[in-house]
């Protein structure tokens, strides 16, 4: 059965902040001095627009550690954030819709993916949701780097050696952080242009399609390997 500290962790993760926030208070009431769901709730209520919520709970966890790096890092970034206008009467859900809208997924065009071999804590603890990142190719790897120069990690193999040829063939992409905590960063990558050469040819491959291209080259074995035995069986009946 997964803990409520693996179901908070896993909610940051896939970004569903609104039961990120349950499932830390839950934790906090069980347990009012648990600094890692404290600073997980104050995360997810920045993220949701909830700047005052986030401010009083990052100041609870400085009450109990008051060198805690990570509340004193993100208390002063939202210090420095520029105050949320309420144009439309509900900052809160304003927020979350922008957000949600940039993380529209497209078949073939998009793709949610986490990184391999991340920066430490300290660096991925910094960034924030919708943040644009800068994808760079390097010794047939694709980098991911945080205001054009900050490594926070790399494409996993399997999906950067694929974007690696359609960038050299003239495909241009963006990506953005959709979520980060700790050791795990998943970014939001979108293909903004396709080269005319290939007009045909979809960026990202889901695992259906995936496998259905893995039985078509499975039943053309077959086939052909059913025609070599006619052949065959043909010669030794001349």
């Amino acid at each position: 059965m997964t803990s409520l500290k693996d179901q908070a962790i896993q909610n940051a993760l896939t970004g569903d902040w609104q039961k990120a926030v349950a499932i830390n208070k839950s934790l906090i009431k069980e347990n009012p001095v648990d600094i890692d769901a404290l600073n997980r709730l104050a995360f997810a209520f920045s993220i949701l627009g909830r700047v005052k919520d986030a401010k009083n709970t990052y100041k609870k966890v400085l009450r109990i550690d008051s060198l805690n790096p990570l509340a004193l890092r993100n208390l002063k970034r939202i210090g420095d954030l520029k105050k949320i206008k309420n144009d439309v009467g509900n900052a809160s859900l304003s927020s979350s819709m922008r957000l949600t809208n940039m993380f529209i997924e497209e078949q073939g065009k998009t793709k949610i993916v986490e990184l391999v071999n991340v920066a430490q804590p300290s660096v991925i603890n910094n960034l924030h949701t919708g943040q644009f990142l800068t994808l760079s190719v390097k010794r047939l790897k694709i980098f991911v780097l945080s205001n054009g120069i900050q490594y926070i990690g790399v494409l996993p193999d399997n999906i950067g050696k694929r974007l690696i040829k359609f960038i050299k063939a003239g495909n241009q992409y963006e990506a953005y952080v959709k979520s980060a905590f700790d050791h795990h960063i998943i970014i939001f990558i979108k293909e903004i242009k396709r080269a005319s050469k290939l007009k045909d040819q979809p960026s990202f491959i889901s695992s259906a399609e995936k496998i259905l291209d893995f039985d078509k080259k499975f039943n053309r074995v077959k086939n052909n390997e059913r025609e070599d035995h006619e052949e065959s069986s043909e010669d030794e009946d001349e």
